[in-house]
């Protein structure tokens, strides 16, 4: 592939990140509440003196969690493998080898290494100078892709450009709810910030879904009786990761979003379902329910056999193996529930297959073709 090397497009999936040991817990917990996109403590410049005391009140409760999953977030793991997958894909594919490009795709984190600034240092190294710029994150909220975007838009700018203000005076933005486009004479970003209802991700969210309701019981996924909706006996319980409800009053798209891919779903499968937020924190009001309070509705309904579809996730998380495999779990056991979850995405085919749809039409759209 070396004579393709001048026609090299860089990938930079981008993500929140997590500790890598227990030792990590709290200066991530730090980064993490140091972003003001995400929680404004009081005043800017008590930003990080308030961020730096509660990840110090939070550490050996978080500790302890992430001790319980392996002493560390699987997060990097899984992101670097789908790196790795989405770049054979890329590289494999007819339309790369004919248009002689080649696809380099790198991991960029949010709050933990490989930090986004320093992606973006390598792939200047490297002189890459056409990017995409793909969000892990389905649903766009300014607290999730917005924050990483920002923090990209920064890196791109100081790796890039320098601080020469005539060079900087060449840089025009233009952005939308989809898309977020960065253009001068020195390099080409596009960054692709929302992809909550493409049809390869709804594919591999059905069928992850087809096989939890499969783990239970024949005898509970039988056909639904008269005059009923679902999947026999088994309810469906997407759960979302939760956000303050500001943002959501001032105009963030996540929750819309959200019922958008439910929407999606359920063109494609007959379930009975409702939809939760997980992962509260801080004393201010949150997206609700929240996920233990409908799971003890649903028991109080008379709900048997539950299956959680962590619905805002594409990789495993502490959300995921900590919160719902042991913390909901425990719970639902305790109501008399059966509660299953889906099996997160990560390297899903067609969840692969997704990314790769979005990177190759987002390069013809541009125009990165001869």
């Amino acid at each position: 592939m070396g004579d393709r090397k001048s026609g090299t497009i860089g990938v930079i999936l981008l993500n929140l990140g997590g500790p890598d040991s227990i030792g990590s817990v709290k200066p991530f917990l730090y980064n993490l509440f140091s972003d003001r996109d995400i929680i404004k403590l009081g005043p800017a410049f008590m930003q990080k003196p308030f961020a730096w005391l509660i990840s110090r009140m939070r550490a050996k409760k978080t500790e302890k969690s992430y001790s319980l999953i392996g002493g560390k977030s699987p997060i990097l793991d899984i992101t670097m493998a789908q790196a790795k997958a989405l770049e054979d894909a890329l590289n494999c594919s007819l339309f790369t080898v004919h248009c002689s490009l080649l696809f380099k795709v790198y991991v960029g984190m949010r709050y933990w290494h490989p930090f986004i600034e320093e992606t973006v240092e390598q792939m200047h190294k490297d002189d890459i100078k056409k990017i995409i710029a793909l969000s892990l994150y389905p649903h766009y909220s300014i607290a999730t892709t917005g924050s990483s975007v920002k923090k990209f838009k920064e890196a791109v700018i100081k790796s890039y450009m320098g601080r020469g203000s005539r060079v900087k005076e060449q840089l025009t933005i233009s952005s939308g709810e989809k898309m977020l486009t960065i253009r001068c004479s020195l390099f080409t970003v596009h960054c692709i910030t929302s992809w909550f209802n493409h049809p390869m991700y709804i594919d591999a969210l059905v069928d992850v879904i087809k096989k939890g309701l499969e783990s239970f019981p024949p005898s509970l996924t039988l056909p639904t009786q008269r005059g009923r909706e679902g999947w026999g006996d088994v309810h469906v319980l997407f759960s979302a990761h939760g956000l303050p409800m500001r943002f959501i009053e001032e105009g963030d798209p996540y929750v819309h979003q959200i019922q958008g891919t439910i929407d999606e779903i359920t063109k494609r499968i007959s379930i009975m379902w409702d939809i939760s937020y997980q992962s509260k924190s801080g004393p201010v009001k949150w997206l609700e329910p929240s996920t233990d309070d409908k799971i003890k509705e649903l028991a109080k309904k008379g709900v048997k056999n539950l299956l959680i579809v962590p619905i805002s996730f594409v990789s495993d998380h502490i959300e995921t193996l900590y919160e719902i495999d042991i913390l909901y779990k425990g719970m639902a056991e305790g109501l008399g529930l059966n509660l299953r979850r889906t099996e997160s995405l990560n390297t899903h085919p067609t969840f692969i297959r997704a990314l790769e749809d979005m990177v190759i039409k987002n390069v013809k759209d541009r125009g990165w073709v001869d």
